[in-house]
């Protein structure tokens, strides 16, 4: 089992940034994709962005490229995510999430290939 726990998360102006984190505990070693994901209400959940930790290979939903980066930090097993000139549309719930499949490029950014998930973190953006 692998738990996910996030933070960073909170209040912020239109232009500003935050910094998520998500430390993995338990069996984190075989997370071999981890990424985030994001739920504003009323709406679906949606993919923001991902690392595939054996190539380093990194994906951003087109929303958020330029803006956000993907990084993580394998001493302390915990993946980041730098968000940089918040917009008001990025208000919503973010979560981490982590794979144990060898996921290939297209499949980064769904969902359903997710087993772990975080509970989430509050980001509100006020313009």
């Amino acid at each position: 089992q692998v738990q996910l726990e996030e933070s960073g998360g909170g209040s912020v102006q239109a232009g500003g940034s935050l910094r998520l984190s998500c430390v993995a505990s338990g069996r984190s070693g075989t997370n071999y994709v981890e990424g985030w994901f994001r739920q504003a209400p009323g709406k679906e959940r949606e993919f923001v962005a991902a690392l595939r930790r054996y190539d380093g290979n990194k994906q951003y939903a087109d929303s958020v490229k330029g803006r956000f980066t993907v990084s993580r930090d394998n001493a302390k097993s915990t993946l980041y995510l730098q968000m940089n000139n918040l917009k008001a549309e990025d208000t919503a719930v973010y979560f981490c999430a982590s794979s144990s499949k060898y996921l290939i490029v297209s499949t980064m950014s769904s969902d359903r290939m997710y087993e772990y998930w975080g509970q989430g973190t509050q980001v509100t953006v006020s313009s």
